[in-house]
């Protein structure tokens, strides 16, 4: 076949420069791979907040598609996997050890990486499939799924979705909640993996070439030579077609999911978009120190927060501020029970009074038994105490301690982990006639939280957390942005109320209304809107997230089996 003269030249330039290249990957494949591996966690990593660079992670996807889809065996996939998943978690969760050293970190981010790991080992697999694009991504979404459950009730920070609140893939959470924002990240990054693979086989054909004979027979030479060609045209033109074909294909697919989050945006309801109105204050009253021991001084703490609702009641007196509706107190506000104190109990009364309304107050509250109760409560001036939220998704190794003996052998601070217990109910309180969803801190991460309250007809969300506890980190920002999709998922405008900060106003639409600076007492006021309509992703609920888990394990079985077959 003629080469088609418009683009023999360049294509002739691509084999020149790339025989370099090819022959010094080929020399060191295993070195160049695992190198590519870790890159493409270091590009997740650096998608995720604080940094706005959310367009990394399709391109990180993309590079470990194409690294554990090459030629070998199913245990270099989870190598290259677990490689990525060290590139990307090491540096993303070092908070996690920043007062307690070193070993829980890399510990944390290993069994993190194991996932990733297993996703290598299902790409693998699954990368020979016709249309694989679409079932390595699904097999993705399978990976942060099975993270996120196991072991301990699972770990989904990370999540690919978290790092999208301020990119074009966010609106898709109103479709499909946090599993479909990743399975779209996830298919933008498989489907460049395949433009990639199939713009080298076209600008650099001669690993593809087919072994000429002399009776010009191409699919003869091809057999007797064992030379295989993914293509089902055995012939240089059917080649050709075949991948302008290819192209074509897997630029539709990179293409798809972006303009659909871009399409959905203008879905997206208002800032100011609602039933009806309410004024909301979140109240930060910091903490006098950093790290574990920031409650040995429990009082302050509580002071604190006294003084900054008091100082805006002064506010709201001389005009200078809005009066609030309710207000809205940090995770760990009161360490001190003001159901058993009178002091911590006084001091909440005299602070609701004077800013005359109602304030949910993060406390620790002390159980019969001796365990602890991670509580938001409603309370409300001189009648005191109300409803109230008992964290139901406590933390692993923080809240409480799985096997704390056998931990116990390799760190004194397992004996620092508390004694919690998860609680129960709808993750829902009362106050000002508002129906308010709570999410304690970690719980914003499981999609399970907010899916409850909202069944229980939550008009507002609120994120209640304490960050002290992990200093100066990133962390508090990769926790905003989870705030911020579930915002969008929902449709409800959610407010974060953090000790330390960084406390936030979330419009349904994803967008940080107001935010608060880290360290520093802060009060944000703002008139926010009630809803009652629910989103697509509040209605199917798992649904999104459970069919790509049946998908991902149904096509493993069948390529199990066909291998079996062959065998």
């Amino acid at each position: 076949m003629k080469p088609d003269p418009g683009t023999a030249a360049p294509r002739s330039a691509a084999v020149s420069w790339s025989r370099p290249v090819v022959a010094a990957v080929s020399g060191h494949p295993v070195l160049s791979r695992s190198v590519a591996a870790v890159a493409a966690g270091l590009l997740l990593f650096g998608s995720f907040p604080p940094r706005p660079y959310w367009f990394l992670a399709p391109f990180g996807i993309a590079v470990l598609a194409l690294v554990v889809r090459a030629p070998g065996r199913l245990r270099g996939g989870f190598g290259y996997g677990m490689l990525a998943g060290l590139g990307f978690f090491v540096p993303l969760l070092p908070w996690t050890g920043i007062y307690v050293g070193p070993l829980p970190w890399l510990a944390l981010s290993s069994v993190c990486a194991v996932f990733l790991g297993g996703f290598g080992v299902s790409a693998r697999l699954l990368g020979r499939l016709p249309g694989w694009p679409l079932w390595v991504a699904l097999a993705w979404v399978t990976a942060e799924w099975a993270r996120s459950s196991f072991p301990f009730g699972g770990f989904p920070w990370g999540r690919v979705a978290f790092g999208q609140a301020d990119g074009w893939y966010l609106p898709l959470a109103m479709i499909g909640g946090a599993p479909l924002v990743g399975f779209a990240v996830a298919l933008t990054g498989t489907g460049a993996a395949a433009l990639a693979e199939r713009s080298w086989a076209w600008w650099v054909p001669e690993r593809h070439e087919i072994p000429a004979r002399t009776d010009g027979s191409p699919v003869a030479a091809a057999e007797s030579s064992g030379v295989v060609t993914d293509h089902p045209a055995r012939t240089e033109s059917g080649y050709t077609r075949a991948t302008r074909l290819g192209i074509v294909t897997a630029a539709a697919t990179v293409a798809l999911m972006p303009l659909a989050g871009l399409l959905l945006r203008s879905a997206l309801p208002g800032p100011d978009d609602g039933d009806r109105m309410i004024t909301v204050a979140a109240i930060q009253g910091s903490v006098p120190r950093l790290g574990l021991d920031f409650n040995a001084q429990r009082r302050a703490v509580l002071d604190n927060h006294v003084r900054r609702t008091e100082e805006l009641a002064r506010e709201v007196a001389a005009g200078r501020a809005k009066q609030p509706d309710v207000v809205i107190w940090p995770e760990n506000s009161s360490d001190i029970d003001p159901l058993r104190n009178s002091d911590a109990s006084a001091l909440i009364t005299a602070a609701s009074e004077k800013i005359g309304a109602p304030i949910l107050v993060g406390a620790v509250l002390v159980n019969a038994d001796r365990t602890t109760t991670n509580s938001v409560m409603v309370w409300n001036g001189a009648a005191g105490p109300g409803e109230r939220h008992d964290k139901k998704i406590i933390q692993p190794f923080g809240e409480y301690l799985p096997m704390r003996g056998f931990f116990r052998l390799f760190s004194d601070y397992a004996d620092r982990a508390g004694y919690f217990v998860p609680g129960h109910g709808d993750g829902v309180v009362h106050a000002a006639g508002v129906d308010i969803g709570v999410a304690t801190c970690y719980e914003v991460a499981f999609d399970r939280a907010f899916r409850d309250s909202m069944r229980a007809g939550a008009q507002l969300l609120t994120v209640p957390t304490n960050n002290a506890t992990f200093g100066d980190s990133e962390m508090t920002y990769q926790q905003l942005a989870m705030s911020r999709v579930r915002a969008v998922e929902h449709g409800r405008t959610l407010v974060v109320a953090a000790t330390s900060g960084v406390s936030a106003i979330v419009t349904a639409d994803g967008v940080v209304r107001a935010q608060s600076p880290l360290f520093v007492p802060a009060a944000l006021v703002a008139d926010l809107p009630l809803r009652e309509e629910t989103t697509i992703a509040t209605r199917i609920g798992p649904v999104p997230e459970l069919l790509s888990v049946i998908l991902t394990a149904a096509a493993l079985v069948l390529v199990l089996y066909r291998r079996r077959k062959r065998a």
